[in-house]
């Protein structure tokens, strides 16, 4: 932590929700874990893959941010899809204040006035980000940015790349101020809401969307069903891969099993980078026929079930 960003005595604590929001693929797991220092997102070249709504904490000075990960914004055709949705705008609505992250290569992309539409129906506060900086000329970036100011009211614009942190610290600096006056929500040390469990069911799910992202469909999922600490340090995890159809149990498991084998042996690297400890990773993959029409499978991963 740099000491401009180390808290004051005299400065009041502050505390409040940020919501990052915008197209898929815009970039925003990417910022989030570039702001909070950690991972705590999945990222993933496959579009749609935040499915519930993601916390990351981040400090700096006596503020405490709490950055809102939301899926997405993409127009719905199964209930999945709108599940998601609704849970990236019940997250806006909720937060203090709200980030569109655009992709500035792709623009005024059709997703993105889509998002702009609805986006000026809520009164919150609103930050304008602009991602990928360095792959626009200069000019084409403050051309979108005017363009996007004159269709809603953003009070700043930032222009980053959440891969190389360029931009971030000032974006964080506005963010910190803008947070209102209380008591930190979490702990100082503390970088996620996310259980373990759940965190590292997500860091395997990336690693199966990583490996397989043009032949399986995103709706796949994974779940940790067992987490034991053991008596040498080490952590014994068993998750299960679940998928929709047998044709895509084969693809998952690959020839000899070595696909399953290699999503294994990347998440468990991951995984013990995590934790600082060693990691026994077990993986099975089970068939669930529309576990997407399954109202249990939406709690567990935070969403709220569309009944239509």
């Amino acid at each position: 932590m740099t000491d401009e960003s180390a808290p004051s005595a005299a400065e009041p604590t502050r505390a409040g929700f940020v919501a990052l929001i915008g197209a898929p693929n815009a970039g925003k797991s990417t910022l989030l874990n570039c702001l909070v220092g950690a991972k705590v997102s999945i990222v993933s070249h496959k579009v749609q893959t935040t499915r519930a709504i993601m916390r990351g904490i981040a400090m700096h000075g006596s503020s405490q941010v709490v950055f809102v990960d939301t899926p997405g914004i993409f127009a719905p055709k199964r209930r999945l899809d709108r599940a998601m949705v609704d849970t990236a705008w019940s997250g806006a609505a909720d937060a203090d204040v709200v980030c569109l992250l655009v992709d500035a290569k792709r623009g005024l992309a059709e997703e993105v006035t889509q998002v702009i539409e609805k986006l000026g129906e809520l009164r919150h506060p609103k930050v304008l980000i602009l991602n990928k900086i360095d792959t626009v000329k200069r000019e084409s970036l403050l051309a979108l940015a005017a363009d996007l100011n004159a269709r809603v009211g953003f009070e700043a614009t930032f222009m980053v790349s959440a891969l190389n942190g360029s931009g971030t610290q000032d974006l964080l600096a506005h963010l910190a101020s803008r947070v209102p006056e209380g008591p930190w929500l979490y702990p100082e040390d503390q970088l996620s809401d996310l259980p373990m469990r759940m965190l590292a069911a997500e860091i395997t799910r990336e690693k199966v969307f990583m490996r397989l992202h043009d032949e399986l469909p995103y709706s796949s999922t994974v779940e940790t069903d067992q987490w034991k600490d053991q008596k040498d340090g080490s952590a014994r995890i068993e998750q299960t891969i679940f998928v929709e159809r047998e044709s895509q149990k084969k693809i998952v498991l690959g020839k000899g099993g070595e696909t399953v084998k290699a999503i294994s042996i990347a998440a468990r690297k991951e995984l013990t980078d995590i934790l600082e400890r060693p990691v026994h990773l077990f993986l099975y993959v089970k068939v669930r026929e529309n576990w997407a029409d399954d109202p249990e499978r939406y709690r567990e991963m935070g969403l709220n079930f569309p009944r239509h």
